[in-house]
């Protein structure tokens, strides 16, 4: 791929990010997307092939960026930790943007099952951090606390419910430790985040 068609597949990429995290999936048009991006609406065709494809490229960086954590954070001690500072220490940036991507594409059968995928993918690398064998149970609990980080996510970025909105980080990763560790049995093992 040309250096010019690098540079309009990521300016689609990120309009539409934009666009699915604020107006959801069913309310975005390719129209609008390319609008924003400032080119020709067939480039979406061009390069994903259905604004379902474009979806999915919007959300690949979710799964690049869980593989690379996989990788970097063999133990559920440094896992939990680096979750808590990315989710606590950027709640602005384009980060944000990718959980109201996940968070707001409800509505069109294509983006619920991309959306499902992608929570499934997350929550099975954050159960495999864990250690031992990925049971029903433990997907249970990686779920529950991808609930948690995504819910406080929303409440402290897109609603900006006070005093959350507003509380330092060191609040916040405290009270989100707490959390998770209490989920996945750690709450005695004392802190890491404090």
């Amino acid at each position: 791929m040309s250096k010019d068609a690098e540079a309009t597949r990521l300016l689609l990429v990120q309009a539409a990010r934009r666009r699915f995290a604020f107006d959801g999936y069913r309310a975005t048009t390719v129209r609008d997307i390319a609008a924003d991006a400032g080119v020709n609406v067939a480039l979406i065709n061009r390069y994903f092939v259905s604004k379902e494809g474009l979806f999915r490229a919007c959300l690949d960086r979710v799964v690049r960026d869980l593989d690379a954590e996989e990788r970097a954070t063999p133990d559920l001690e440094r896992a939990l930790r680096d979750l808590i500072a990315h989710v606590v220490q950027s709640p602005t940036d384009e980060d944000s943007i990718q959980l109201m991507v996940l968070l707001r594409s409800s509505g069109d059968e294509g983006a619920d099952a991309i959306r499902r995928e992608t929570l499934r993918h997350y929550a099975e690398r954050l159960a495999g951090v864990v250690g031992g064998e990925v049971t029903d149970e433990l997907l249970v609990r990686a779920e529950v606390a991808l609930a948690v980080v995504l819910g406080m996510t929303m409440l402290r970025t897109s609603t900006q419910v006070e005093p959350l909105a507003s509380a330092e980080h060191a609040v916040v990763a405290r009270a989100l430790e707490d959390a998770l560790r209490g989920l996945f049995d750690l709450a005695d093992e004392g802190s890491s985040a404090r």
